[in-house]
């Protein structure tokens, strides 16, 4: 019976003794990882150091094209004179080359942005290794005082302190293990967010070289424009114009001439139309690609100074198909050698659209045309066949008009 007793008395010694070790260690807060990554990391101080400074020069950039778009409006509301007309180009030829400039610094700014997310992964990355050895030893010891039970522990201490000590060693070992699972949680998470920042960096990179490229087109047209500015006027005041009032009354006689054969082909039209067909509302792009470097009435349109730009200019190579964008009636095919060639189609429900820098016609006057047919091909390269003399570069000029008058396209087109 004492013996018993005995036992009793120690076992419940002992239940004290594991209560008492199984209080939980408070974890150290956790540094920040990014501090604590280019803190040790000269590699990554220097990217990152690399990355301020393009922030900087871009700012710098955006700035000093303000000041070149602020002397563009300035030139915009003068006189339309030749000066003013060769002022005006010169600085929108400055502030493209600075867009151009900023976006080939964003470009190298998204660069170091997405070489340092890779140095912050594999350095992450290797320290998940290392913790998953930290833990896979951590896991050994813990299996090797497994082996003995508490009164064991007890028995081959000499007395309660070692055993104390032996129980705070367990202890700290189950503490290290969380610590270190929970690092590997943060580990994990932090790689699989700079992964994702990484293809949105790169869909980012994508863009900003989609728009250099067109910053870099806009340029050489800007240019083609000063230098048939200069050809056409031999930068004579006179010629100069010469040249405004013949293009002016070039795009009021198209204006009167539309007006007009709305009018007239209207029943012809209605007859023409196949039955059972819909009304005209919307229609198709008349080229491929949509990319729009002119819009409807637009104010950085360069030739505002003659008239309000009627159309949305449509980028397209020299000689790229032209396709009707709806069934319709072919009121003008005009082919002006060198001047400036267009093609009007006249369709139902009051619509009529317009073909303007056309470099080959495909259609006859008074034939009618169904959706989709190749009625010409583009142009608008300076100095060939069709352009005209308002013209920037190869592009369609492409208008829509209402009972005559000019709307904005992009409401029509899908």
């Amino acid at each position: 019976m004492k013996k018993h007793l005995r036992k009793t008395i120690f076992f419940l010694i002992l239940g004290v003794f594991i209560l008492c070790a199984g209080f939980s260690i408070a974890q150290d807060e956790q540094q920040n990882t990014e501090s604590s990554l280019e803190q040790n990391n000269p590699e990554l101080q220097a990217i990152n150091a690399k990355i301020e400074a393009n922030k900087i020069s871009i700012e710098n950039l955006k700035k000093a094209a303000e000041e070149y778009a602020q002397k563009i409006e300035e030139y915009k509301g003068q006189a339309t004179d030749l000066k003013d007309q060769l002022g005006l180009l010169d600085n929108q030829i400055l502030k493209v080359e600075l867009d151009a400039k900023t976006l080939q610094m964003q470009i190298d700014k998204a660069k170091l942005e997405i070489q340092a997310m890779d140095y912050q992964i594999t350095t992450e990355q290797n320290e998940i290794e290392g913790q998953k050895i930290s833990l896979i030893e951590f896991i050994r010891q813990i299996a090797q005082n497994d082996q003995k039970s508490y009164l064991e522990i007890l028995i081959l201490n000499d007395s309660f302190s070692e055993f104390f000590n032996q129980i705070n060693y367990l202890e700290t070992i189950q503490a290290d293990i969380q610590k270190t699972v929970d690092r590997l949680q943060n580990l994990k998470q932090s790689i699989e967010v700079r992964k994702a920042d990484k293809e949105r960096q790169k869909l980012d990179l994508e863009s900003l070289k989609t728009q250099l490229n067109d910053k870099q087109s806009k340029l050489k047209d800007d240019q083609l424009s000063k230098e048939m500015v200069l050809m056409e006027t031999k930068t004579s005041q006179i010629q100069f114009q010469k040249m405004l009032a013949d293009s002016r009354q070039k795009q009021n006689q198209i204006d009167d001439d539309i007006k007009n054969l709305q009018i007239q082909l209207k029943d012809k039209i209605q007859k023409l139309k196949k039955s059972g067909s819909s009304a005209t509302n919307t229609l198709d792009w008349p080229v491929e690609g949509r990319y729009i470097t002119s819009y409807f009435h637009d104010p950085e349109y360069p030739f505002r100074y003659v008239y309000e730009h009627p159309a949305i200019d449509i980028r397209a190579k020299q000689g790229s198909q032209i396709s009707a964008p709806a069934d319709g009636y072919v009121a003008r095919a005009k082919d002006a050698g060198l001047g400036y060639s267009y093609i009007i189609l006249i369709h139902d429900n009051e619509l009529s659209t317009v073909y303007g820098h056309v470099s080959a016609i495909y259609v006859k006057e008074d034939s009618y045309v169904n959706k989709g047919d190749v009625i010409g091909l583009t142009g608008g390269m300076p100095g060939t066949r069709g352009a005209g003399n308002m013209t920037l570069g190869p592009h369609l000029h492409f208008e829509v008009r209402l009972n005559g008058l000019p709307v904005n396209p992009l409401e029509y087109l899908p």
